[in-house]
């Protein structure tokens, strides 16, 4: 399972020629809005490799957690996880209780 969804297989095999180069057939990149230079990112998950379109706001700045359920805040320069978003509001309730006990 991937990102909570059964992987379909597409039936589709490729040889991986002399230099490591896998090449996607046209049919699968477009269908999945793959364009010439898009990037895509590498995961692995056991004994698979994944390729998925690479989102730079996807990942959260907190935890490092990369889903497409993470929010991005202040028009996309902030992405925060669930869990990254409770470990920074915890910190900034920290940090302003001890300002408030200075004053």
């Amino acid at each position: 399972m991937i990102g909570g969804s059964k992987m379909k297989t597409t039936g589709i095999v490729r040889r991986i020629d002399g230099v490591g180069r896998v090449v996607l057939p046209k049919e699968l990149r477009s269908v999945m809005g793959i364009k010439s230079s898009d990037p895509l990112e590498i995961c692995v998950e056991k004994d698979k490799i994944i390729l998925q379109k690479y989102e730079t706001n996807s990942a959260c700045i907190v935890t490092g957690e990369i889903s497409n359920r993470n929010i991005d805040f202040i028009d996309g320069k902030i992405t925060l996880s669930k869990n990254g978003a409770e470990i920074l509001q915890k910190e900034l309730q920290t940090i302003f209780n001890e300002e408030i006990d200075y004053k």
